[in-house]
C-alpha cells in the first residue's frame, strides 16, 4: 500500500510541476493512458504466468 501512496504523490508532484511550468502533461489522454498502463501490467503478468508452463512443456 505504501508503494501506491508514493506513486500517487510522485504523480501529483510531477503534474503540479508541469502545470506550473506550463508544459504539456507527460501522459496520454486520461482513459487511454489508464487502459494502456493496465494493458502493460496484464501483459507482464501474463508472461510471468505462462513462462513456467511453457518451460515445463518444452522440457
Amino acid at each position: 500500500m505504501k508503494e501506491i501512496i508514493f506513486a500517487l504523490l510522485t504523480g501529483l508532484v510531477v503534474g503540479i510541476v508541469f502545470a506550473l511550468l506550463k508544459l504539456p502533461i507527460p501522459a496520454p489522454p486520461a482513459a487511454a493512458g489508464v487502459v494502456g498502463i493496465v494493458g502493460i501490467y496484464l501483459g507482464f503478468k501474463l508472461v510471468s504466468w505462462i513462462s513456467p508452463v511453457l518451460t515445463d512443456i518444452i522440457k
